[in-house]
């Protein structure tokens, strides 16, 4: 089955046509949501309009397009719709800069002194592993609940007696009439009580191919590594959002940073956030040098505060390596990014409310009500995500437990943000800050789908971090 828009194709498949006396049809039924602009354009209208675009005038013709069933018209209006776009000039009343460069991104930072200890060898490795198994533990307990929304979480973890969320859910949890009276399917789920290690997931697997970049590229890679490095290890199916529509573009020739802006509509989302954690790993006291790698793996697939999102992880990480303050580690990681980007005022929102004195609730309630979780767009953006990742390094207080726990509870993407904090706080506090009940159903083992990569013993992982780090 394929689906093609482009012109000249369409030509050549009109000549075979005549040649071999067959006619060529051109299928537009989405496989696998591998034409998501096609299947989101109010995504894109409204991705868009937060860039900053002057296209509200045109938002009639947003509607009308994303109302149109699957076929050649609205193949071609879609078309027709990314060239409007990718035209459009920013309001001149946008209050935002945002740039795409590394050298204009440090042109807007704001310099943040903190304290550094120099960590001995044996510290360092207990730290590294930390992090790594933090980062199972925290993707373990809201993989369950990907997808999950909040007025479904709640009713369910107050049912099963984990609420506040406090330890894995279970298998025994899902009941007969748990299963009968929430939307969400929480059957053939990976539970505490059910795994050999991490299952497979996206979360855990770019930690993997980080390192295999650094194995192959040493930490001077460009963004045509990765991109290679991609093509090279899993299949598109392991791909989603923005990471799929940038695969699909390496495919079809439109290399970084292109790869990241043809047709993506998910330009911003949250993809490139999860993927940055090794980079914060192999470079400890160095922000600046991780947030650089950070930087050369997200634009391949992302675009503005896509970027930064990874930019902002990978640094708090590195800090986190040297420095056990949780404001050092969220101010110093901002440090990395553009004071002028959405990012960083709508992180910075969320720990001056903290220092005011918000609680938890309060903050619950105001990132629900800034980013939309019954939406796409909203339930996966970067920006609505990091903010959960910082309010719950904020009121976890820094307890591992709490923390990756307040992290799932906020919903959105809950195996995403639980994974980042477990992997912030297992750096931070180092393997002996994480409890066995969250270290048991890890086995040190964490399964991928990387081609040749079936599972990874976390301790051998840690190995090799510590010689990349002498790199």
């Amino acid at each position: 089955m394929l689906s093609c828009d482009n012109i000249f194709l369409q030509g050549v498949f009109f000549m075979f046509a005549k040649i071999y006396d067959t006619e060529i049809k051109i299928d537009y039924k989405q496989v696998d949501g591998f034409n998501r602009y096609l299947d989101d354009i109010m995504a894109e209208y409204h991705q868009s309009m937060e860039e900053g675009l002057d296209v509200e005038k045109h938002k009639a013709l947003f509607e009308s397009v994303a109302a149109l069933k699957n076929g050649e018209i609205k193949t071609k209006m879609s078309d027709a719709i990314y060239e409007l776009v990718i035209n459009s000039k920013i309001r001149s009343d946008y209050k935002y800069n945002e740039p795409n460069k590394l050298k204009e991104i440090k042109a807007l930072r704001k310099p943040y002194d903190y304290k550094s200890a120099v960590q001995d060898e044996e510290t360092l490795r207990k730290k590294i592993l930390g992090a790594w198994t933090g980062r199972a533990c925290g993707c373990l307990l809201g993989k369950p609940v990907e997808g999950i929304r909040s007025n479904e979480l709640i009713p369910f973890l107050k049912e099963t007696g984990n609420y506040p969320m406090h330890r894995y859910i279970l298998s025994t949890d899902i009941t007969k009439d748990v299963c009968t009276h929430y939307k969400f399917s929480f059957m053939n789920k990976p539970y505490g009580d059910n795994v050999d290690g991490m299952p497979v997931d996206d979360d855990t697997n770019y930690v993997v191919m980080a390192q295999q970049i650094i194995e192959q590229f040493d930490k001077d890679f460009e963004p045509e590594d990765v991109a290679n490095a991609w093509l090279r290890y899993q299949s598109v199916y392991s791909y989603f959002t923005a990471e799929r529509i940038a695969y699909i573009n390496f495919l079809n020739c439109i290399e970084p940073p292109a790869s990241a802006m043809y047709k993506n509509v998910c330009r911003e989302w949250i993809g490139a956030q999860i993927r940055g954690d090794y980079f914060g790993y192999i470079c400890p006291g160095e922000p600046e040098k991780a947030a650089e790698m950070a930087y050369n793996d997200a634009c391949i697939s992302h675009v503005k505060n896509g970027i930064y999102g990874e930019m902002f992880i990978s640094a708090m990480i590195a800090i986190a390596a040297v420095n056990d303050n949780i404001d050092d580690i969220i101010l110093g990681g901002l440090a990395e990014i553009p004071t002028t980007s959405r990012l960083y005022q709508a992180v910075m929102k969320i720990y001056d409310n903290y220092k005011k004195g918000a609680t938890l609730e309060e903050a619950f309630n105001y990132i629900h009500s800034e980013y939309d979780e019954h939406t796409d767009h909203g339930w996966c953006h970067s920006i609505s995500n990091a903010m959960i990742v910082v309010a719950a390094l904020l009121y976890g207080e820094g307890d591992f437990g709490k923390s990756i726990c307040t992290a799932v509870g906020f919903a959105f993407d809950t195996d995403c943000n639980g994974a980042t904090v477990g992997s912030i706080l297992g750096m931070r506090g180092g393997i002996d800050c994480i409890d066995d009940c969250w270290k048991k159903p890890i086995n040190n083992k964490i399964h991928t789908s990387l081609f040749g990569i079936e599972a990874v013993d976390i301790e051998k992982a840690v190995d090799k971090t510590m010689e990349h780090i002498k790199l």
